[in-house]
């Protein structure tokens, strides 16, 4: 997939940041706080100065040294400094608080949109990709509320702190000053015009890397297998030296138009300062102190100045993180909806598909015209070869995609009904690659539901005989799951995936090539399960091995995501048509292949 987002404009940066601030609302009284201690700190940078040109200009230049007001000038610029720390340090952390709790909530409201988005964005958008939006972007957000809001806050009071301090000593250097503002401007007005376009390829560049890394580890087996390591190694290096060009532009952009540029503006800055007083002493007397005050404003006037340029890397990778998470948090492609009064309920467990057609992508039709009627009780089997729209039925049926044409019934009602807690609490669904969660196995039986029993997890592991290798574990129920189970068997995970979907006692019940994984010998243990799982439930199979739904009372044969063929076992063999042939093939007759 190609991620690559529109450059951001001016606007687009203006609109995000505002988006931004917007997360500052519920901690207002915090962030009240933490301005009036900011306030506080500005206000001791300026005065401190000021006391030193008072003590230059009063008592060192004429040697007057009165005990008394030394003493107090000493007590206060040591209470200024003192205080500034302290306050300096709980305006910090306050500041600090205020941005983790930012973090935390937009972390949740990521991950509660990713739960919400259909299965359509999942399959065009890699999962390193979204991780890398829940992770490093929002941690790039974080170093924002941290270090350049409080960074551009602190350095604003500042600057307009200093050049009232400048007009109070020197109205006429003061205005001289000013001319360096529109300087400053266009430097800082070309840094974020080049750095947006740099910070959005590096962020895309580090999005790549975690999509490519998170694809190693999920196919390693396969990699392994295969010998891929050279091609994957190849293709993260391409991936890898490409985040290290755009950093490296990055870091030239970054040594040009950020310390370098605003240290030359500095250094006329004092030249300016210097020259005028050197010229004003010729022919007035020059204080002393005013030339140290002035002299330390300019350095505090740019210091935060240069400050601002230093955060500004920082801001932009913010705003390119933040556009990413807005992105995301802005998805349209989302589950397929209910309608706002949907209250039907499940009973019987009726199926009814009515000139179904599908498509993943809005051009190619997955599903053509799809009929048929599943009733209450009855097993309905799904054959054909791979591509034939098998699990594509079982989608729309599980809601996990909408369908525009044709309407899916259940008990006389649309799908479109139902609230999908409904359709998910009474429909179970066991899929060919059952997936375990970190836990343990009773965890993964239950699924961290509360009022289910713990005899009630044991019956439903009996009732598919996965008790008879759980009993056998170290620690039976509460044995650990690790990351998708990888340390059971494909056999032993179907099992326990079996065991969580009778626990709920679905009243319907969808097998997509559920036993496609599992053992000869695993296979025969659990039929007779299968059997007393399907008795009063409504179930749809699909199948791999024909031999698991000879007694289905329905096999519809698809082909190209049509139906072609429909009957029972025997009717289709009869017809000796695609079934008849796929069924001489799974059991290994020639001629059935020419």
């Amino acid at each position: 997939m190609n991620e690559k987002q529109p450059q951001l404009t001016g606007k687009d940066q203006w609109m995000i940041l505002k988006r931004l601030l917007t997360y500052l609302k519920p901690h207002t009284k915090a962030v009240c706080i933490a301005l009036f201690l900011l306030v506080l700190t500005v206000t001791g940078d300026i005065l401190g100065p000021y006391l030193i040109k008072v003590f230059m200009d009063n008592y060192l230049t004429p040697k007057s040294f009165p005990t008394g007001p030394l003493v107090g000038l000493a007590l206060g610029y040591i209470f200024i400094q003192i205080g500034n720390v302290i306050i300096s340090y709980f305006q910090l952390l306050k500041f600090q608080e205020i941005a983790l709790k930012i973090i935390q909530q937009m972390r949740i409201d990521v991950f509660s949109k990713v739960h919400k988005l259909g299965m359509r964005y999942f399959d065009k958008t890699p999962a390193g990709s979204i991780v890398s939006r829940v992770t490093n972007d929002t941690e790039a957000i974080k170093d924002m509320f941290v270090s350049v809001l409080v960074g551009f806050l602190q350095s604003g009071f500042l600057i307009v702190g200093v050049y009232i301090a400048m007009f109070i000593l020197n109205v006429k250097l003061a205005l001289f000053a000013t001319i360096l503002l529109p300087i400053m401007f266009v430097i800082i007005r070309t840094y974020r015009k080049y750095s947006s376009v740099v910070y959005q390829d590096l962020r895309e560049r580090l999005s790549q890397l975690n999509a490519k890394l998170a694809e190693s580890l999920q196919g390693m087996t396969m990699i392994q297998a295969f010998r891929q390591e050279d091609r994957l190694q190849d293709e993260f290096n391409d991936i890898n030296d490409s985040h290290w060009n755009a950093g490296k532009r990055n870091i030239k952009l970054d040594s040009i138009l950020l310390r370098p540029a605003i240290d030359l503006v500095y250094a006329l800055a004092i030249i300016m300062v210097l020259s005028y007083f050197g010229i004003t002493s010729m022919n007035n007397f020059v204080e002393v102190g005013v030339i140290y005050a002035f002299v330390t404003y300019i350095d505090r006037f740019f210091e935060p100045i240069n400050q601002v340029m230093q955060r500004l890397s920082i801001f932009q990778q913010a705003i390119v993180a933040a556009s990413r998470v807005f992105t995301l948090l802005d998805e349209k492609d989302l589950a397929p909806a209910q309608k706002d009064n949907a209250k039907a309920k499940i009973e019987e467990g009726k199926i009814e598909f009515q000139h179904v057609t599908f498509s993943y992508d809005g051009k190619t039709d997955v599903l053509k015209n799809i009929s048929f009627t599943a009733e209450p009780g009855q097993t309905v089997a799904l054959v054909g070869h791979t591509g034939s729209g098998k699990s594509s039925i079982i989608n729309l049926l599980m809601r996990f995609y909408e369908f525009e044409q044709g309407d899916i019934k259940i008990d006389g009602h649309s799908v479109k009904d139902f609230k999908t807690e409904e359709i998910r609490e009474k429909v179970g669904l066991v899929l060919q690659d059952p997936f375990l969660f970190y836990g343990d196995i009773e965890s993964n039986i239950r699924l961290h539901d509360k009022d289910m029993s713990e005899e009630e997890v044991k019956a439903a592991a009996e009732f598919v005989q996965a008790n008879n290798f759980i009993e056998k574990l170290p620690f039976s129920y509460k044995q650990k799951v690790t990351e998708r189970g990888s340390t059971f068997s494909s056999g032993q995970r179907q099992l326990v995936a079996f065991a969580r979907t009778i626990a709920t006692n679905p009243k319907i019940l969808v097998l997509d090539e559920a036993t496609a994984n599992i053992d000869t010998e695993t296979e025969v243990a659990i039929q007779s399960s299968l059997e007393k799982m399907r008795k009063g439930r409504t179930t749809i199979a699909i199948a791999h091995r024909l031999s698991t739904i000879q007694d289905a009372e329905l096999i519809l044969v698809l082909h190209h995501g049509e139906i072609v063929e429909r009957g029972t076992h025997q009717e289709l063999l009869n017809e000796k048509g695609l079934y008849h042939k796929m069924y001489l093939l799974q059991n290994g007759v020639v001629e059935a292949i020419r």
